[in-house]
């Protein structure tokens, strides 16, 4: 054979050599953005295809795979798939081998808004159904992985700030197609509420990425959440992570410890409260007995002033005035004056000539007698001049 001659291989030789080459020159492990389609389970392997509309490749997820993944993509869903390459040498076909795969930010805020507007035309979401929080919870229940730092952040808070609550504990997974299990244990503790005297319920899961907290849209656990016979509040991811849950909540908090400590009052404030309150009650039952103090002053003075002795005297005043009255206003002051009065014998006192008759017989009473007159002229007076 010359040195220009091109290599002869068999089927066999060619295909490994070709899987010997992928092996060497591509990286063992990679991330790949793409879209799913047509994905469909056989002999319990997940086989799809991933593209980006200009070129697609063969992916599968085998069965053993495909137990762990937290997340099943559906067709026309955006994914991260972390893979390898899969050469068969065989027939020389090629695959990525799915290790890992996660649904994209798109894909997430779909399925959040499709909810959301499903749920709000049901009525499930809606602001007017929210009801305030207990002031001072005896009981709550605590929904969340166990154990996680979100947990521990809690319950170090809840000490912090009114270790009198007691926490009831319930595990649950957060992450993945696990809403069904999450509604198992809605369902346990919504019977059993009553019962414990559960007050509040928080659920609470740490912060993340938003792909991570796609179980929190999911509609059926959402309408679970709805109809928490106490007042649910979430605490979900980070600030700026909004769910489908945390609308649906009577009280949505930015985290888990800010669930907490929406929920539950702290000591110190409420022992500064109390302190506060005790000083208000002090000066208004200040008050009260300074204005029933002088009430009764004001009572009291009224009383003695109707004393029987003041009240004698006061009459004897008055008896007195009238008494100087009735001798000011008496006949007798104005006889002893120089006045005479004019009566008839019956005793009527006249006060007009025009009472008088010709010839009739009067009596003038003076101060220190009386005369007796007969009428022999009348002259009036006249009115005109």
């Amino acid at each position: 054979m010359s040195a220009d001659a091109p290599p002869t291989y068999t089927v066999q030789e060619l295909n490994s050599s070709i899987g010997s080459l992928l092996e060497r020159g591509f990286a063992p492990r990679f991330v790949v953005d793409a879209t799913v389609s047509r994905p469909q389970v056989k002999k319990g392997h997940l086989w799809m295809t991933l593209t980006d509309g200009d070129a697609s490749i063969s992916a599968v997820a085998w069965a053993s795979k495909l137990r762990q993944l937290a997340y099943t993509p559906g067709d026309g869903e955006g994914v991260r798939v972390v893979g390898k390459l899969n050469f068969w040498a065989t027939r020389a076909s090629l695959a990525v081998q799915v290790l890992d795969i996660r649904p994209s930010l798109s894909t997430v805020q779909r399925r959040f808004e499709a909810v959301r507007a499903q749920l709000e035309q049901e009525g499930v979401i809606d602001p007017a159904r929210h009801r305030p929080l207990p002031a001072y919870p005896s009981r709550i229940a605590l929904l969340t992985s166990v154990p996680s730092s979100a947990l521990a952040d809690m319950l170090r808070t809840a000490r912090e700030r009114w270790p009198l609550t007691e926490l009831l504990v319930l595990a649950i997974p957060v992450q993945g197609e696990v809403a069904g299990r999450i509604n198992e244990v809605l369902t346990q503790l919504y019977a059993a509420s009553s019962r414990l005297g559960i007050k509040a319920i928080v659920l609470a899961r740490g912060g993340g990425n938003r792909e991570d907290l796609m179980v929190f849209d999911d509609d059926a656990l959402c309408r679970l959440l709805a109809q928490s016979p106490v007042p649910l509040v979430t605490g979900i991811g980070h600030e700026d992570d909004l769910t489908v849950a945390d609308l649906v909540a009577d009280h949505r908090a930015a985290t888990p410890t800010a669930a907490i400590v929406r929920l539950l009052p702290h000591r110190f404030q409420a022992l500064e409260d109390v302190t506060l309150r005790q000083r208000r009650w002090r000066d208004q039952r200040h008050w009260v007995l300074q204005r029933e103090r002088q009430q009764l002053k004001h009572r009291q003075q009224q009383w003695s002033q109707h004393h029987p002795r003041i009240v004698l005297q006061q009459r004897r005043d008055r008896l007195e005035q009238r008494l100087q009255l009735l001798a000011a206003l008496a006949p007798s002051r104005w006889l002893a004056r120089g006045f005479a009065m004019l009566e008839r014998p019956s005793g009527e006192v006249l006060r007009s000539v025009l009472e008088i008759e010709t010839g009739e017989s009067l009596i003038v009473r003076l101060n220190d007698g009386r005369v007796d007159v007969q009428a022999t002229a009348i002259h009036a007076r006249d009115r005109s001049a």
